[in-house]
């Protein structure tokens, strides 16, 4: 099937399976910008559904096949079952359809592209790319997997001619955006349920680098093993490096981590271009913010605008968000779930706390990734003072037997299995103490459980 073009798309229907979802949402928006007919459908109404209708979208709250009749091409998420009514329907009428990230391809193929790649920290350097240029009076396009606390937006379509896309290597569709240019933040094997083994994640970012064009460049983290092979087997394009190393091309020293924030001395091929200062915790921030600073500079944007950017970028949601302050309380939510970003999740906590104590209370997402990973969760989680798991959130996948949250915490010295909300959160907020820092973890619905935390702590020291 033959890709359209922009151009021809406008004033044409774009239909969107799960349209109220954080990928697909941001495409929407962007589509409806560029007048284009934008409709859609979800499992249920949502604040992401509302918003959208309210800027022009034509909505179902149910999947069902007369939705995609009139469409002119259908986009889904490889989440959506191959036998979900609607892409059934699709294909009976030989609608056109394609997946998330070829759509995104389309919307952002006039634009010069940063396609923001990595197992980790993709949501917060493509944030952090976005607000960067806005510094400099970019007015870049934009399409991020979370929500930019600043703007309370995932998608913008801008007036400048760059586009900045977060590309997921889950299903390693990220091939699909022949990007201009594109940064690679770190590779680890992640998505167990589509790549067996950490060669085949790392033959997929080997496969995403081959589509940079040959004028663009990568910009890599020399600090990471895994993205540092992979520029050893970058011929195509120019390469950028970045980390704590003397030999990156932009190098952090000096560096400072506070309670919630970060600073660094920024080091441009052997010149100091200023000083970043974060209002986000964390080295593995600092590493995401020299990803960006040494894009822009080769992009030809000033230091100084870059700088700027970055020390107003105040993060994204579900990423250390602060959802609320108690009595000294802390009540955090993070999307981490993979037990690389936990490690870093709870080290930042522990600086937050101070002398008070970290309570995590992670949910497992997936069994696969459960079952692949059950030690090093277990190592990680026993960082905390108090860690509680509860089940696994499934996702779309299928029971694994034998695999349940318990693997995890068998394996830890205090970790307790507590699976049933309530009791969880009525337990931490009974026990919570000044200075305490509370963290709900995961990429699941657990994230529901820090507002009920935070209006637990009001009423019982209100």
């Amino acid at each position: 099937m033959n890709k359209p073009t922009l151009q021809s798309l406008l004033g044409k229907r774009v239909h969107f399976i799960g349209i109220g979802g954080a990928g697909m949402s941001g495409l929407a928006r962007i589509a409806l910008s560029q007048a284009i007919i934008v409709s859609g459908s979800d499992v249920k109404e949502s604040s992401v559904v509302n918003a959208l209708e309210a800027v022009g979208a034509t909505i179902a709250t149910s999947h069902a096949s007369n939705n995609v009749e009139g469409a002119d091409l259908v986009v889904y998420s490889t989440a959506i079952s191959a036998s979900n009514p609607e892409l059934m329907r699709a294909q009976e009428l030989g609608i056109p359809t394609f997946t998330r990230a070829a759509a995104l391809s389309i919307l952002m193929s006039e634009s010069k592209s940063i396609a923001v790649a990595g197992t980790h920290g993709k949501t917060t350097t493509s944030s952090m790319m976005a607000v960067a240029l806005q510094s400099c009076g970019a007015d870049p396009s934009f399409a991020i997997g979370g929500t930019i606390t600043a703007s309370g937006s995932n998608a913008h379509r801008g007036t400048g001619e760059i586009f900045v896309a977060e590309a997921d290597e889950s299903d390693g569709s990220f091939i699909e955006y022949h990007p201009y240019a594109a940064i690679v933040t770190n590779i680890e094997h992640d998505h167990v349920d589509f790549f067996a083994t950490p060669e085949d994640v790392a033959q997929a970012f080997r496969d995403f680098a081959a589509t940079i064009k040959p004028e663009g460049f990568l910009t890599f983290c020399g600090d990471d093993v895994g993205a540092k092979a992979l520029a050893l087997t970058v011929s195509s394009c120019e390469l950028i490096s970045y980390g704590t190393s003397q030999e990156c091309d932009l190098t952090l020293d000096s560096i400072e981590l506070e309670a919630m924030g970060s600073r660094a001395r920024a080091i441009w091929r052997g010149k100091v271009v200023g000083i970043i200062e974060l209002q986000v915790p964390g080295q593995h921030n600092l590493l995401n913010a020299a990803a960006v600073l040494a894009t822009g500079l080769n992009l030809g944007f000033g230091a100084a605008e870059l700088l700027t950017g970055l020390s107003i970028f105040r993060g994204t949601g579900r990423r250390f968000e602060n959802k609320g302050v108690v009595h000294g309380i802390r009540v955090i939510d993070d999307y981490g779930h993979h037990p690389t970003e936990i490690d870093v999740t709870l080290k930042a906590a522990r600086r937050l706390a101070g002398d008070g104590r970290v309570t995590v209370i992670f949910q497992p997402h997936r069994y696969s990734r459960t079952q692949a990973f059950a030690k090093e969760f277990a190592k990680v989680l026993d960082l905390a003072d108090r860690a509680i798991v509860l089940e696994i959130y499934a996702a779309s996948e299928k029971p694994i037997a034998g695999i349940t949250s318990r693997v995890i915490t068998d394996l830890m010295s205090h970790g307790e299995y507590i699976p049933n909300f309530i009791q969880v959160t009525d337990s931490v907020i009974e026990t919570a103490q000044p200075q305490d820092v509370i963290i709900t973890l995961g990429a699941g619905d657990v994230s529901s459980l820090a507002p009920i935390i935070v209006d637990g702590l009001s009423r019982r020291f209100g």
